[in-house]
C-alpha cells in the first residue's frame, strides 16, 4: 500500500510534559507526538491509548481534536494521566521525573480491528507492548521507536517485526550510527532511521544507507524533534518517496519543531500532582510489560 494519505495508528504511551518553571504542561509522549505529526504530514491517523479524566487527559484529547487525529480509541480510565517533568538547558530538553499513570495498556479488539485496516502501526519502547509486536506485525507494518536502546539482544527480539526501526543517537559517532542501523537491518527490520541531533540523521534500507546534515536553527525546545523526524520518515516510506527526499523533508520538519515550546504546542496551565514523580530509571525498573495475546499468529510487517 502506498496511499497518498496513508492510515497510521499510534498505539501506546502518552504524557503531559510539565515545565515547572513555566507552570505549563503540553500534550506529548512518543505515540501522541507521532499521531499529530503524521497527521500534519498528510496521513490519516488515530491514537489508541489511555488517559484519566483529569485536566491533563482532557488536554491531550483536545489537542487531538484540534489536529484532526481520530480519538475513537482513546480510553478514559480511573487514576492519573501520565506526566513527565522537564527542564531545558540551552534549548535541549532534560527529563527529571515522570509517572506513567494509566498509560500502559493492552490493545483492545477495537484497537486491533483499526490496526488491521491501517498501512502501519507506530509504537515503541515506552509503550511496553513488545509481547504484542508479532501480533501487530501479522496485521500491518510496524514502526517501532527504540529511543536509546542499543542492546543487540533487545534489537534482535524486536527488529524482525519492524518495517521501520527508529533510534535516538545524538551521542553516537557516524560510524556507530551506521553500525547500529546495519544491526537493525541484519536482525530483520526493513528500514532503520537514526537521528543524531546536531550531526543530522541517517536512513538505512534495502538499497543502502542515506545521510543528511542537520537543518541549522537556534532551538527554543528540542522536545519532539526526533518524533517529528520518525513520523515524517514513516509517512514518506509509506508513500514510497525517495530516501533522499524523505531525509530532507524530515530534517526541515524537525528543525521547525525545535522553534517552539513543547512537542507540538497546545500548552495549558499545569494542573498535575507531581508528588508521585519517579526517576526515569525507576520508571523502567518498576513498569511491568503488557502481557501478550494468548495465541500469537505468525507473520511480520515487513
Amino acid at each position: 500500500m502506498s496511499r497518498t494519505a496513508p492510515r497510521i495508528l499510534a498505539f501506546g504511551d502518552n504524557v503531559v510534559d510539565c515545565y515547572r518553571d513555566q507552570n505549563r504542561m503540553f500534550p506529548g509522549g512518543n505515540c501522541v507526538n507521532h499521531a499529530v505529526f503524521a497527521r500534519r504530514f498528510g496521513a490519516e491517523t488515530a491514537y489508541a491509548g489511555a488517559v484519566a479524566d483529569d485536566a491533563a487527559g482532557r488536554a491531550i484529547r483536545d489537542a487531538f481534536l484540534a489536529e484532526g487525529v481520530e480519538t475513537s480509541l482513546l480510553r478514559f480510565l480511573p487514576g492519573q494521566t501520565a506526566f513527565c517533568l522537564i527542564t531545558t538547558q540551552g534549548g535541549e530538553r532534560v527529563f527529571v521525573g515522570a509517572n506513567l499513570g494509566v498509560s500502559i495498556i493492552a490493545p483492545s479488539p477495537a484497537d486491533l480491528a483499526w490496526m488491521k485496516t491501517a498501512d502501519a502501526v507506530h509504537t515503541g519502547r515506552s509503550s511496553h507492548v513488545d509481547a504484542w509486536l508479532a501480533h501487530f506485525a501479522s496485521l500491518t507494518r510496524v514502526s517501532y521507536d527504540f529511543a536509546t536502546i542499543r542492546n543487540e539482544d533487545r534489537i534482535a527480539s524486536v527488529a524482525p517485526h519492524c518495517f521501520l526501526a527508529g533510534f535516538s543517537g545524538g551521542d553516537m559517532t557516524r560510524e556507530e550510527a551506521r553500525k547500529l542501523a546495519a544491526t537493525a537491518l541484519q536482525h530483520g527490520a526493513r528500514w532503520a532511521v537514526i537521528t543524531r541531533g546536531g550531526d543530522g540523521a541517517l536512513l538505512a534500507g534495502p538499497d543502502g544507507i542515506y545521510e543528511a546534515p542537520v537543518v541549522p536553527v537556534h532551538p527554543v525546545d528540542t522536545l519532539g524533534a526526533g518524533d517529528t523526524f520518525i513520523a515524517r520518515t514513516l509517512v514518506g516510506l509509506l508513500r514510497k518517496e525517495a530516501p533522499e527526499a524523505i531525509l530532507r523533508s524530515a530534517g526541515e520538519a524537525a528543525a521547525q519543531t525545535c522553534l517552539s515550546p513543547g512537542a507540538f504546542g497546545y500548552g495549558v496551565p499545569m494542573m498535575v500532582d507531581l508528588s508521585s514523580a519517579l526517576t526515569i530509571d525507576e520508571i523502567y525498573a518498576r513498569t511491568t510489560p503488557v502481557s501478550g495475546p494468548t495465541v500469537e499468529p505468525a507473520g511480520t510487517g515487513v
